[in-house]
């Protein structure tokens, strides 16, 4: 079994810390980087963090953990509502995958309330800052191991 998981994160992450503080929290992706590392050698894991604006390069890398890793979790940022490419990339894939997001999306603008990937991972987390990231790869340990 793959050792690694993936934590891929879409458009407008590498904005973490400046970019709406008040919704998306004061820590920066590189933080974010830092605690999900820390987390998956906790859980036994190396983790394969990457930030892409582009959804080709996360199609791309949806593709290559289906190949190498255990298990992915993913921040689609603005994708998660719109990208049906990353619902099929995720559906070609046979590792599980955990959809998260750092604020409660349903409490948001009425267009976050739909998600393009839901129907094609494992679960949702959303709505805790930061620690979605790690109960995103808690949840991914328990179903890899």
């Amino acid at each position: 079994m793959a050792s690694t998981l993936f934590v891929l994160n879409g458009p407008n992450l590498n904005a973490l810390g400046k970019r709406e503080p008040g919704i998306y929290g004061g820590q920066t992706l590189a933080d974010i980087d830092a605690l999900c590392k820390a987390e998956g050698e906790k859980l036994g894991y190396a983790v394969e963090f990457r930030q892409s604006n582009h959804e080709g390069d996360l199609v791309d890398w949806i593709h290559e953990a289906g190949d190498t890793a255990a298990g992915i979790a993913i921040n689609a940022g603005a994708y998660t509502h719109t990208s049906i490419a990353l619902h099929d990339a995720i559906r070609a894939v046979k590792i599980p995958v955990v959809e998260l997001h750092l604020s409660n999306v349903h409490a948001r603008e009425e267009f976050r309330h739909k998600s393009m990937i839901a129907p094609a991972v494992k679960g949702v987390i959303c709505g805790f800052g930061a620690h979605s990231y790690v109960l995103a790869l808690h949840a991914l340990s328990s179903i890899t191991k």
